[in-house]
């Protein structure tokens, strides 16, 4: 399944919803069953789903910080989702979709070409002022011929009120403060340097002086408290990377940010993160 995933994933690289959800899914079951939801009662989801929505739990399980997306509904008509992806190297920002409600089932459309249209269903369960429960199916149509179909399993979304998109601009000094060090953390401090314009400057102390590291590029979007980060040091054998990141708060000149981690064993773990802002 997850071999399928991958495929699917880059070949819908443009869009941002139907990857968001279908990104969010990658460790979920999917099937090729083409039976439709049964009906649910009227949950006032048209009136109730504007706002701004992050997955959490997936069949049941914390959902990996690396694996989440954000979703905004602005509207019952119109939505925007954010999703940086590793599987398919996806990085989407805020990008608009169309959707259409008729009861509890939610609708959204997404053209990748001119012959090519992305269709996700997902069916409400449960929805309430924080989170909501619901089941989604993702269907691929070329010349407006069904392609693919994949049903996924119940997944958990919690509504999130802080939006740190512009709190987190300036330059920021700090280290790790979990146990168990991330991938790209070495236990020191380091500073980061967020601009306004999605771009980001690291810093390393060598002989006592802040230098800035030499990056072919470096970028960064925050939606919501969701942060996401992907860069690349000069140098043709080196790669690209990506870390997410959940900001806890920013307050009183201090931020913080926890993210839950999944070894290869397929095991978890909480990191997190302090740091504070420099003049």
């Amino acid at each position: 399944m997850r071999k399928l995933k991958k495929w699917v994933l880059a070949a819908t690289r443009p869009l941002a919803l139907t990857v968001a959800f279908c990104g969010a899914s990658v460790f979920t079951s999917c099937s090729s069953n083409d039976d439709n939801p049964a009906p649910q009662p009227s949950l006032n989801v048209a009136e109730k789903i504007v706002g701004k929505w992050m997955v959490a739990e997936l069949d049941g399980k914390p959902c990996p910080t690396n694996l989440k997306t954000v979703v905004s509904f602005v509207s019952p008509t119109k939505a925007y989702g954010s999703i940086s992806d590793i599987y398919s190297m996806t990085w989407n920002v805020e990008v608009a979709t169309d959707v259409i409600i008729n009861g509890n089932r939610v609708t959204m459309f997404a053209e990748e070409d001119e012959h090519t249209t992305h269709e996700l269903g997902v069916t409400i369960t449960s929805i309430t002022d924080k989170d909501m429960l619901l089941s989604s199916d993702w269907k691929v149509y070329v010349d407006g011929q069904s392609i693919h179909q994949e049903i996924y399993g119940q997944e958990r979304w919690v509504r999130v009120t802080s939006n740190y998109k512009n709190a987190i601009i300036g330059t920021w000094e700090g280290r790790s403060t979990s146990a168990e060090n991330t991938e790209f953390d070495d236990g020191e401090n380091h500073r980061w340097e967020y601009m306004a314009d999605g771009t980001f400057h690291y810093y390393v102390k060598v002989d006592g002086q802040w230098q800035m590291s030499n990056d072919d590029f470096s970028e960064y979007f925050v939606d919501g408290n969701l942060l996401c980060t992907r860069w690349k040091n000069t140098g043709i054998d080196n790669d690209e990377h990506r870390e997410w990141w959940e900001i806890a708060s920013i307050k009183d000149g201090v931020m913080k940010w926890t993210a839950l981690r999944m070894r290869e064993d397929g095991s978890t773990y909480t990191a997190t993160f302090e740091m504070v802002k420099v003049n």
